[in-house]
């Protein structure tokens, strides 16, 4: 439970247990007031309404789907990539992103690893 939950929790707690205390004050034939009533009733109900605010679920929002685009210059020449394991001719359907990641999956041997880039040098 969350720390602000839990203090709503209590304090509503707190209260309703004054504002049932001012209603039975109030019905008190020997010193009890009549203005109490309506200070305990609004107690309860503050009480009451904040215990309701607090046990309301937050909206989930739906996932967002990001979709990466990489566009390259003219005088690209795209190398044919191979699996690792297997040797076999891997497509551009065979690499996703995960976790901010390309990763390629190779449809003949199943082999999955993270592509890395080596440098130009």
């Amino acid at each position: 439970m969350k720390a602000g939950k839990l203090v709503a929790y209590i304090g509503s707690a707190i209260l309703i247990l004054f504002g049932i205390l001012m209603v039975l004050g109030a019905t008190d034939p020997a010193q009890g007031q009549l203005g109490w009533l309506p200070v305990g009733l609004v107690l309860i109900g503050v009480g009451l309404a904040i215990i309701f605010v607090a046990a309301r679920k937050p909206k989930v929002e739906p996932a967002t789907n990001v979709t990466l685009n990489v566009d390259l210059p003219a005088n690209v020449n795209m190398d044919t990539l191979k699996c690792r394991s297997c040797g076999g001719a891997l497509k551009p359907e065979n690499i996703t992103m995960v976790a901010g990641a390309p990763v390629v999956t190779c449809p003949y041997c199943g082999t999955t690893y993270q592509l890395t880039e080596e440098p130009k040098w």
